[in-house]
């Protein structure tokens, strides 16, 4: 049974569904990054080896970003609600798992499956919001406050992990989770109704297997590559993934309903959204982990120290965030992400400058506000233009796709610009961030001169 997004919004308390939500949004980005300070806690406790400790990571990492697509379509097929409510019961359970593992393969398993709840829950989530609020203003702000409150998830999990790592316990990190998937799994059935496509067609099985080995051998390759160098099982990795590509692509173009329908794919405004999305989640996923090990290994900072120094940046971020809806809708999705790119960029050829010595009040605060200003100001109007023209039948899809290059997007800017911070002693960190820059006035042009002022979201 097909329900009309009109129905949703009346039926749906709309206010309160977007609460619950963004806050599983945060969740879910959160637990991208909020290991990153606790890994030697986690090392000394479990007796990680050092090669088997990057999986407390990367485990999580694949799974997401490699089962966006088939869930994001399962959840168009299956219905939004539902398929988002049984993300939010793996993710939950997986956390359980991860706070009490006595072993490194338990928190391994643990994390992978945390990984799959959020695949099935982020691209739902957004559909979900993008469908209570049809309207262009109110899209725009409701999309304004998720976006910024996943780009805010991503800092707080640097400064959580800090905090429970040395006030209580890095089992915490996983714990509290808990409490925010309980409200959600209580909550939401109450204020939205179940939507999904118009269609009674089956789920494209070998567009599903091929698009999702696609996903896995790229972002598994791109991972290895950060993690190791371009080693013959990161290369291998990519060619499988290169290979599987055009295999699915070859087999969507046959389909009767495909995956993505390759009409999907060529929407302007989605296709330069997406694009954009790729290189902005490069620049700031490398920025977030260079710059929190440059405070700790270079500047001295302890693991609280380093995470309370990230306090500042999420105040911009809220700054930005707030800022972004109005700019939207003022200036136009084409304005609004240009200018927020070159602001994002000046703040991070700033932070570049940070060295042996820098203070923190004159040389690390001023290119991390600008930077965070700049990111509050992007992920919102990204969001709207990544979802824009979706419907009833497709916005699951939408939505997975964003999350989708969201990931690849880390994945390419931890393993091209991790190595190139770490071979080059201290002036990488310099050059990797000015390269995030770098990325970020390219995609400044890119929807300069792709998107037009008439373009519709």
């Amino acid at each position: 049974m097909t329900v009309d997004h009109r129905t949703s919004a009346v039926t749906g308390r709309r206010g309160p569904a977007l609460v619950v939500l963004c806050f599983v949004q945060f969740m879910l980005v959160l637990d991208d990054t909020v290991v990153n300070v606790a890994l030697p806690s986690l090392q000394a406790d479990l007796g990680f080896s050092a090669a088997g400790l990057t999986w407390v990571v990367n485990a999580y990492f694949l799974s997401f970003g490699g089962l966006l697509l088939l869930f994001g379509r399962a959840a168009d097929r299956f219905g939004r609600r539902r398929v988002f409510l049984s993300g939010v019961v793996v993710f939950g359970a997986a956390s359980l798992v991860c706070g009490i593992a006595q072993e490194p393969w338990q928190l391994v398993v643990g994390r992978f499956a945390q990984g799959t709840g959020a695949a099935m829950s982020a691209p739902a989530a957004l559909a979900l919001i993008a469908l209570l609020f049809p309207g262009t203003g109110e899209r725009a702000r409701a999309l304004g406050i998720w976006g910024g409150i996943a780009a805010l998830g991503g800092t707080a999990g640097l400064v959580i992990s800090g905090a429970l790592t040395d006030l209580a316990s890095w089992r915490w990190i996983f714990l509290i989770n808990l409490p925010v998937a309980v409200a959600a799994l209580a909550l939401l059935p109450r204020l939205v109704a179940e939507s999904r496509a118009g269609n009674a067609d089956r789920l494209d099985v070998p567009g599903a297997v091929l698009g999702t080995g696609t996903l896995l051998s790229l972002v598994f390759g791109l991972l290895r590559a950060a993690e190791s160098g371009w080693d013959m099982v990161a290369v291998g990795a990519l060619a499988l993934a290169a290979v599987l590509a055009v295999s699915f692509a070859v087999v969507e173009s046959r389909a009767a309903a495909p995956l993505v329908p390759m009409a999907f794919l060529a929407h302007r405004v989605r296709a330069v959204a997406n694009s954009a999305s790729l290189l902005f989640s490069g620049a700031f996923f490398g920025m977030a982990f260079l710059l929190m090990l440059h405070l700790q290994t270079v500047l001295g900072y302890q693991p609280l120290t380093a995470g309370l120094a990230y306090l500042p940046y999420g105040a911009g971020i809220l700054a930005g965030m707030w800022l972004s809806s109005r700019s939207v809708i003022r200036l136009g999705v084409r304005r609004s992400l240009a200018v927020s790119f070159l602001i994002s960029a000046i703040g991070l050829v700033l932070l570049s400058g940070v060295a042996p010595g820098t203070d923190y009040a004159t040389g690390v605060l001023p290119g991390m506000l600008i930077t965070s200003i700049g990111c509050g100001l992007s992920h919102p109007a990204l969001a709207v233009a990544a979802v824009s023209g979706t419907t009833e039948r497709d916005a699951g899809l939408g939505s997975a796709l964003l999350n989708c290059v969201q990931q690849i997007g880390g994945a390419v800017g931890l393993a091209v610009l991790v190595p190139l911070a770490t071979s080059r002693g201290t002036s990488g960190f310099s050059l990797a961030l000015t390269v995030a820059a770098a990325l970020l006035v390219i995609g400044a042009v890119l929807v300069a001169a792709l998107l037009r002022e008439s373009d519709r979201v």
